[in-house]
């Protein structure tokens, strides 16, 4: 649907309240991409026929120009680009109340995401990206490229555990950096499936842990029908030294407050500090992903490693398996 140029104007102030919305996983692994079903079938034409529950692809696109040529020349520039659209959704997210601690919380989760002339932005838990690659109609393979902020809120409250509460709070952080990726459609299960690879990287610019996290994550995704759209994700986390320093490693003085030991680990070498697997899907309350109400459940099996899972916060304090799970309602329109 054609955006108003009044939207896109006032636009930003609600994107950047959603990119801040509560989220204590720092990875928001349950994000769903409603653009993924957002493409215009004809009419009479019927969707891809149902198929095995295989998986999430947490940013594919699947563009209605992908099951329909574009309606004009390829010159035309109403036609020029993928279809506008803007899908939010809200829910809630049952997730660890730090990273690494076995104890729970549960919190309100908010989404959004669209297309605007061919440019895409998404939020992403408390993340907020653009991809400055704008779409066209009908590719089959979608580069993206773009800037990222985030706000950390890793132990910045909700803190249940009164060793790891004893070390204190820490500050929210604020991260820029950049998402970068490629998305191929038509792969394994039909000519609307999807694969892609995903890294974002990002820095820390609010003095916090004065580091920087890479992400590199590989997905797919597929629709079953018109109702239904299963997808899995896999993904990797290493952060720099600065990151394990701030979050993991314990002073003498936090040792005498909290009682667990000095530890001086993590923040000695680069670390890849947690490995995820996501599996989400969406169901069309209307009868249709395309358009109105969706139902979105998601999980995530994540666990510490290294330097992190030895630190005292998660080996002694908390877990290093870490699971999230949330279920909500979309809109896309």
């Amino acid at each position: 649907m054609p955006i108003p140029a009044r939207f896109t104007r006032r636009a930003a102030p609600a994107l950047l309240l959603f990119a801040a919305a509560p989220a204590q996983a720092e990875d928001a692994p349950l994000d769903y991409d409603l653009a993924a079903l957002g493409a215009d079938l004809a009419p009479g034409v019927r969707g891809p026929a149902p198929r095995p529950a295989t998986a999430h692809a947490q940013d594919s696109q699947i563009d209605e120009n992908i099951l329909l040529p574009a309606a004009g020349p390829e010159g035309d520039e109403d036609h020029k680009w993928a279809r506008d659209y803007v899908a939010i959704a809200g829910g809630v997210i049952t997730a660890p109340s730090y990273s690494g601690s076995d104890e729970r919380v549960v919190l309100p989760a908010f989404y959004l995401r669209g297309r605007v002339s061919g440019f895409s932005f998404s939020t992403r838990g408390t993340n907020f990206q653009v991809d400055l690659i704008r779409q066209r109609r009908g590719q089959k393979t979608d580069f993206k490229f773009g800037p990222v902020i985030s706000l950390r809120n890793n132990r910045t409250g909700r803190i249940k555990d009164p060793q790891v509460e004893a070390l204190g709070e820490r500050k929210m952080a604020v991260e820029v950096g950049i998402a970068t990726g490629i998305t191929h459609t038509g792969v394994v299960t039909s000519g609307y499936d999807q694969v892609g690879f995903r890294l974002v990287g990002l820095y820390d610019i609010s003095g916090r842990h004065r580091s920087w996290a890479l992400s590199p994550t590989v997905e797919y995704g597929t629709p079953l029908s018109k109702r239904a759209y299963v997808g899995l994700s896999a993904s990797m986390n290493i952060y720099g030294k600065g990151f394990g320093r701030y979050y993991f490693d314990i002073d003498p003085v936090g040792a005498a407050a909290s009682g667990l030991p000095v530890y001086s680990d993590a923040g000695r070498k680069i670390t890849a500090g947690k490995y995820t697997i996501g599996v989400a899907g969406a169901y069309g309350l209307s009868g249709d992903l395309r358009k109105g109400f969706v139902l979105i459940a998601g999980a995530q099996y994540g666990r510490m490693l290294g330097r992190h899972a030895d630190s005292p916060i998660v080996a002694e304090a908390g877990d290093a398996d870490q699971w999230l799970g949330g279920v909500g309602i979309a809109y896309q329109f």
